[in-house]
């Protein structure tokens, strides 16, 4: 589970990059993260197909169970998504 003081530093970025659209922040972030391209597209799928599903317990207890790195990859998804299902 991620530290409430990191925590507190990936959602003041996610603010910041809310209100600018400004991805490099993140995508610095992210670039710096010790994972495998295929890991990530494997943590995004399952994501996909939990969030979908009616299973609030079992989303949660797969979210808890996620790294630091993990929680990074997913709420930079959810803000790339977010700019891209806004978009004029």
């Amino acid at each position: 589970m991620i530290d409430d003081t990191h925590s507190d530093e990936i959602d003041q970025t996610v603010m910041t990059t809310l209100r600018t659209k400004d991805h490099s922040a993140l995508a610095v972030q992210v670039d710096a993260l010790n994972l495998t391209q295929n890991s990530i597209i494997e943590l995004l799928a399952y994501y996909m197909v939990l969030s979908e599903q009616d299973n609030d317990d079992r989303f949660d207890n797969w979210f808890d169970g996620l790294s630091k790195e993990q929680h990074i990859i997913l709420k930079t998804f959810e803000v790339y998504r977010g700019h891209y299902e806004h978009q004029d």
